[in-house]
Order: structure tokens, then sequence, then C-alpha cells
């Protein structure tokens, strides 16, 4: 078992992508503190997780949005664990969809407080604990593919800001390892948001593709396979490799290890502003 005798908090463990690392970890015999925001989803998981054996299950309902509510949740966990091994902050939402014209100020911040400063509040009150870890681990979520995203501003600036973060925190707080996961095409509650929003403020296209996620006409990723690239950044095999956001369908992350000095001494996997040169212009 590549996590046995770990302990993890994982925020947004009632979702589809946080409730199949949760179910992994669990396979790898990971100790865990499971988080979510909506009382009778996060009470499920007490039923859903009651699993017989060495693992201790602990299920606390929080808002990640909330700095009132995170720091309640960080007071429970340090009545019963001593240290935290391994933080996923896998609570997440699409927010406000529409164009710019369309949203409001107050409806575009939303994604931005769940997403960006929900995973900064979450992993500042984590560190105390995370501290007390011979070798610590952060897993953060990024997405939203690799380009611009009509009607969807909120979400898309939410992620980015959460890859320069890591990016940065990656520096601030060694030995801790901080990666961001890119999920690609899950189909999850946020592709129902997506739905819910409707053809007008997604626009027509988007709306058709939306709905053939949710059909499964088009292939999408198995929230399993998000969870095998979790495990992974989870264990001692990605040890040193930090500050970096990994795709779960385009790069072959298998083989980091044997690239992590490359890796590391580099600005593969990370945000970066493309100059004329880069594309072969000499202006």
């Amino acid at each position: 078992m590549k996590l046995r005798g770990k302990t993890a908090l994982i925020t947004g463990a009632t979702g589809t992508i946080g409730n199949a690392i949760a179910r992994a970890f669990a396979q790898e015999g990971c100790n865990m503190i499971l988080s979510g925001s909506s009382k009778s989803k996060t009470e499920a998981l007490r039923e859903n997780f009651n699993f017989r054996g060495p693992v201790k299950i602990s299920v606390i309902r929080a808002d990640v949005s909330d700095k009132k509510s995170l720091q309640r949740l960080f007071k429970k966990i340090t009545k019963d664990f001593k240290s935290i091994d391994i933080l996923v902050t896998a609570a997440g939402t699409y927010g406000a969809i529409g164009t710019i014209e369309q949203i409001e100020p107050e409806e575009w911040m939303e994604a931005i407080e769940v997403n960006l400063l929900g995973t900064f509040m979450t992993i500042k009150y984590a560190l105390p604990l995370l501290r007390k870890s011979a070798q610590a681990k952060i897993i953060t979520f990024a997405g939203g593919g690799e380009g611009a995203l009509a009607s969807r501003s909120s979400y898309a600036t939410s992620k980015s800001g959460v890859l320069r973060m890591i990016e940065t925190l990656a520096n601030e707080i060694t030995p801790i390892d901080i990666n961001a996961i890119s999920p690609g095409l899950v189909v999850s509650g946020l592709v129902d948001e997506l739905l819910k929003a409707g053809s007008e403020r997604l626009g027509k296209q988007m709306y058709a593709e939306a709905l053939k996620q949710k059909r499964g006409v088009v292939e999408s990723v198995q929230p399993e396979k998000v969870a095998v690239l979790a495990v992974f950044l989870a264990s001692s095999k990605s040890n040193g490799i930090s500050g970096k956001n990994l795709s779960v369908v385009r790069d072959t992350w298998q083989d980091l290890p044997k690239h992590k000095k490359e890796l590391m001494e580099s600005d593969v996997y990370t945000i970066r502003r493309i100059k004329p040169k880069d594309r072969g212009y000499d202006w």
C-alpha cells in the first residue's frame, strides 16, 4: 500500500473527483478526513466510507469559501490528528456562467471565492499540521483546458490563479511538495452547472457539447484515472516534484521521477508568457 500510515484531508470529497480520490486513498491504506459543503452529501459520506480494517476515516462538514468554517474544521481535526501528510483541495465550482455583459460582479466572485480563495485558505490553515509531517504533499486542481473559456471567465480566472499560486508556494513552503492536477473532461456536477445555466448564457455550441458530455456521447475521463495521478502525487514516488500542473490525459507523468532534475530546473508544466521567439518569429 502506497499511502499506508498516512493521513489525508480531502475537501470536496462529496464531488465526483474528490470521492474517487478518497476511495483510491482508502485502498492504499490512508487515514482520511473527508469534507464537503453540502450537509446531506457530507452525511452520506459516513455511510459510503464505512470501511472495515485499520483505516481511520472522519467526516466533517466545511465551506472552503468561509474563513470561520475552515477554522472550525481545523480546530476539530487538531483534536483527533497530530499531523496531516496529504492535503487534497478538490472543492470547486464553475460559478457564474455567461459573458461579462451578462454577469454581475457579485456572481463573478463565486468561483474566485471557492476555487482560488478557498484553496488559499485551506492550504494556509492546514500548514501547521502539514509541517509536522516528514514529507507533506498538497494536491490542488486546475482545469479548464489550455486556452480561453468563453462564458466561463470566473472559473478560468480562478483556476489560472491557482496555478500561479502553487508555483509561488512551491518556493515558500519547502520541503512540502505542492502540485496541481488538470483532470480533463470528467462528467461531474460541474457539467450539471453548465446545463443549468442554459444555452443563452453558455452559448449554443458550448451547451450542445455539455449535453453530449452528460449523455456520454463524447469520450470523457473516468474519475478513477484522476485518482491514480493523485495517488502518485501523494506518494513518495513524487518526492521533490513541486510547483507543477500535470494533466491526467496529456502528460506522461508516470515517467517524471526519471526526469526530476530537468523538470525542476525548467519551466515545464507551468504558466508562462509566450514570446515571439518561442514561435519562430524574429520580432
